[in-house]
């Protein structure tokens, strides 16, 4: 079975066999212009991409729209600890919004080789929740901040691919603590985004064929970039904005006339000789696509491109569709501001072509700046992220949260020798202790983003089909 066949099979289920409706009917309204957004996690939030991917589509898509997203989390936390940084990293972001994911954590690892494993779950659990009830009623006291209760990304307990990281019956663990976190969203009257149960029916369909599959294929746990980008999907299609094209179009030919514009203005038809030529102007950018494995935190190695194999991103949040009708005959060269894209048949190009689909048209390079921009302040912002997991893993039960002394040093050059995690974070933690230099990283952060919604404007662009002889 070829990978185009099994993507088409697997859209077919989710689109016959009622696997959309996991996903959700809407509850969770788009973001406006002047929205603050706080993900607060655990480390599938403080070193993943979903958030920074979701971003990505606003800056790209709604290029007017400007809005904030910062990443609050912490590798490593259970909700007690969420909990405990609420007043210091999420309430001083003055957010309009904010996201929570808790549970992978709370739910255990090793304590379910111990005798009596299944109690000492129940436990867990239990604590896990009245943990939660105390977040519950500080996240109440803020009414002007909207809340979005996000059901993680699963434990996959059934693939193969990793023989390591298996801890029985942690999933179902997990999966309890997601049906209390959608009850308790249902209960309070706030929107949820539903990651868990998608990704985990991705996870058994791609297992049918390849028990390796797994979109956590490292241990079980961290999704991979292909994995953060099906979270941004699901993230998107909540906010009920699938199917909103980057641009709609159609020209005929022979009348030289615009037969369709939805989001754009097609201007100055003209044509001669076969050829025919018209000003394009896009309201919005088409999504760009990193398809590279850029490596980085928990042994990631897939690119996020690979994530449109296993939901139909492409479809509904990246259409670009140029059409022309009543062409003669034969093959045509796109050409825009004077470079050729491809060649396409006349009949390609009466059904339509998605632009998004060319990564050298004009638009998608505009776009591809803005991608890296993006990538840079992400880059920027994880030296933060991981001084706050020193200050709150480490420095809070020290009695030396953000003290940033000679004590705290000290504190981190000993812990370093015995655990890893901090020993990691040391190098950055030497330089993120004097407020000057993270306020020069936020700074610099603060330049991109100003610079992401300068450079973000979609431009005019001359196109021209050419037949080609």
């Amino acid at each position: 079975m070829t990978m185009t066949f099994k993507f088409k099979l697997f859209l077919a289920l989710f689109l016959s066999f009622g696997f959309g409706a996991l996903v959700g009917a809407q509850t969770l309204a788009p973001f406006k212009a002047g929205d603050r957004v706080a993900f607060l996690g655990n480390s599938i939030t403080d070193g993943g991409h979903y958030h920074s991917y979701i971003w990505l589509y606003y800056m790209t898509h709604y290029p007017n729209t400007r809005i904030t997203c910062f990443n609050v989390g912490v590798g490593g936390d259970n909700v007690k600890q969420m909990s405990d940084r609420f007043e210091y990293e999420v309430l001083p972001k003055k957010p309009t919004v904010m996201t929570l994911t808790w549970g992978m954590n709370d739910s255990g690892y090793f304590e379910w080789f111990k005798p009596k494993a299944d109690s000492i779950g129940q436990s867990a659990i239990d604590t896990a929740e009245a943990r939660y009830m105390v977040l519950d009623a500080k996240m109440k006291k803020h009414p002007e901040i909207k809340k979005v209760l996000i059901l993680g990304s699963p434990y996959d307990e059934t693939t193969k691919s990793n023989k390591n990281r298996y801890f029985p019956k942690k999933s179902a663990a997990f999966e309890k603590m997601i049906d209390f976190q959608q009850a308790t969203a249902k209960k309070n009257g706030w929107p949820y985004v539903d990651f868990n149960h998608p990704m985990m029916a991705i996870n058994l369909e791609w297992q049918k064929t390849d028990t390796m599959f797994s979109l956590t294929p490292n241990d079980r746990i961290h999704p991979d970039y292909d994995g953060h980008l099906v979270m941004a999907y699901l993230f998107l299609k909540t906010q009920g904005l699938a199917n909103k094209p980057v641009a709609d179009f159609s020209v005929n030919a022979k009348t030289k006339q615009v037969t369709k514009a939805v989001n754009c203005a097609i201007t100055n038809v003209t044509g001669a000789n076969g050829s025919v030529s018209f000003s394009y102007l896009a309201n919005a950018l088409p999504y760009p696509l990193d398809t590279v494995a850029v490596g980085g935190g928990w042994g990631k190695h897939n690119r996020q491109s690979d994530g449109t194999k296993y939901v139909p991103f492409m479809k509904e949040f990246n259409q670009e569709l140029l059409t022309v009708k009543d062409l003669k005959a034969g093959n045509y060269k796109l050409i825009m501001d004077g470079q050729e894209i491809g060649q396409w048949s006349a009949a390609d190009l009466a059904t339509g072509i998605n632009l998004a689909e060319q990564t050298y048209t004009p638009e998608y390079q505009q776009a591809l700046a803005i991608m890296h921009m993006n990538e840079e302040r992400w880059d920027i912002e994880r030296r933060l992220r991981n001084y706050a997991y020193v200050q709150f893993d480490l420095l809070k039960a020290k009695g030396l949260l953000y003290a940033d002394n000679k004590a705290a040093m000290d504190t981190v050059n000993k812990a370093s020798k015995n655990n890893p995690f901090v020993g990691g974070n040391r190098d950055n933690y030497i330089k993120a202790q004097y407020k000057s230099v993270r306020d020069a990283w936020q700074g610099e952060m603060d330049a991109l983003v100003n610079e992401i919604y300068a450079a973000n404007k979609p431009q005019a662009h001359k196109v021209t089909l050419q037949p080609v002889n």
